[in-house]
């Protein structure tokens, strides 16, 4: 946890997530990212500098056999001071084939986030990928799409007064497995159909081969994104 909170608070300052007033949006999926992510922001609102508020939404899809205990995800953020909102939408994964469902999926529950966001005077949304996550996204970009780029720790959007930070950007996923089992972290009921069939889950197999060829591979990558 000391090392969690290291990497956290220097995320917060190197990359500029937070400000005085700023009013920030937890996208709360119920995994254990957004669990630890929540009670890191819950607990740095309380101190003096800067003053911030937090807020959580948890986004449901209505078609996707994803059981989310909400009860529990309100007794979790009622215990640490936050309000959360309860959403619901769904998309038909027949609807644009050329697009992978888990596209589709991620894409419906920003588009919840961001009205929410808008709707109720939040500033800034905070999302849970962590180190893993901006890695793989690398991977997948350079084989997939030619590119080398993955998420930034902070993104103005361009069509809307929002910001997008990710406090977690340099946290290992590693850690974030423990902490959630020493806290006890409940598990959601995951019974999503597309969840074997996707790219993400063949790139991190390979950056596992990668990590046993070279243990400092994931440094080597990001320092290559220039974070």
């Amino acid at each position: 946890m000391r090392r969690v909170r290291k990497r956290f608070e220097k995320a917060l300052k190197q990359y500029s997530l937070i400000a005085d007033d700023d009013k920030i949006l937890v996208g709360l999926s119920g995994g254990k990212d957004s669990l630890l992510l929540l009670d890191l922001l819950a607990n740095r609102s309380r101190v003096f500098k800067p003053r911030f508020t937090v807020g959580a939404i948890h986004v449901r899809m209505e078609n996707i056999s994803y059981e989310s205990d909400t009860t529990y995800l309100e007794q979790f953020c009622q215990s640490r001071g936050v309000a959360l909102h309860v959403a619901t939408t769904s998309f038909d994964p027949e609807s644009d084939r050329r697009k992978q469902p888990c596209f589709l999926c991620s894409w419906y529950r920003r588009k919840q986030l961001f009205a929410y966001a808008q709707a109720n005077g939040y500033n800034k949304i905070a999302l849970g990928h962590h180190q893993d996550d901006v890695v793989h996204t690398a991977l997948m970009n350079l084989l997939y799409e030619g590119r080398f780029a993955s998420m930034p720790p902070k993104l103005e959007m361009r069509k809307m007064p929002l910001t997008v930070i990710r406090p977690l950007i340099l946290v290992e996923e590693n850690d974030i497995v423990a902490i959630a089992e020493a806290e006890d972290y409940k598990k959601q009921n995951k019974q999503c159909p597309y969840e074997k069939a996707t790219r993400r889950s063949d790139i991190a197999a390979l950056f596992r081969r990668m990590e046993e060829l070279n243990p400092e591979a994931r440094y080597s990558i990001v320092h290559a994104l220039d974070y």
